[in-house]
């Protein structure tokens, strides 16, 4: 299981988060700064924090959930503790701020443009997949963790509350 975790990781990563940005770049014609300044710490920093998060992400989807990221293997069970005890997509929101990190250190708008497009696209996927699999799956388990755990930002209260009724 940890092979498959460390796989798919290795795949999302790199490929979200190393590959694309790197051809966004370059199509771009934008080159590493000369001098490395303020903004370049921050961004390296901001970079360094969402991967952090990413990476936890799948790291708690194998240990918690017995499963990975990737629809076609994904948790065994309902995942709702580490960055899941905050909010139901924190993969994600790593890598939207590791892009915006990045965009940040090189100044670019065409990296910050591909983080917001990757958000989109994230969306869509939780709204139109992601979410009705986990409902199937886990049922009133799901709809009572929606109910106390914001999609993509915390909810004020974290206190739980009644479940909404399923679909």
């Amino acid at each position: 299981m940890l092979l498959r975790a460390a796989t798919y990781a290795a795949l999302f990563i790199g490929f979200v988060l190393v590959f694309l940005p790197a051809r966004v770049l370059s199509r771009a014609g934008v080159r590493a700064p000369a001098a490395f300044g303020a903004r370049q710490l921050l961004g390296a920093a901001v970079t360094l924090a969402g991967g952090v998060l990413a990476l936890g992400c799948v790291c708690t989807l194998t240990v918690v959930g017995r499963g990975t990221p990737a629809p076609f293997d994904p948790p065994r069970r309902l995942v709702d503790r580490g960055p899941y005890a905050w909010i139901r997509n924190p993969m994600y929101v790593g890598a939207v701020v590791a892009l915006l990190g990045a965009a940040l250190y090189y100044g670019s708008w065409a990296l910050g443009a591909f983080a917001l497009a990757f958000l989109l696209v994230a969306a869509a996927f939780v709204r139109l997949y992601e979410e009705p699999t986990l409902r199937r799956m886990f049922g009133a388990e799901y709809a009572a963790y929606c109910a106390r755990v914001g999609r993509w930002w915390p909810l004020r209260s974290r206190t739980r509350l009644a479940p909404p009724p399923l679909p």
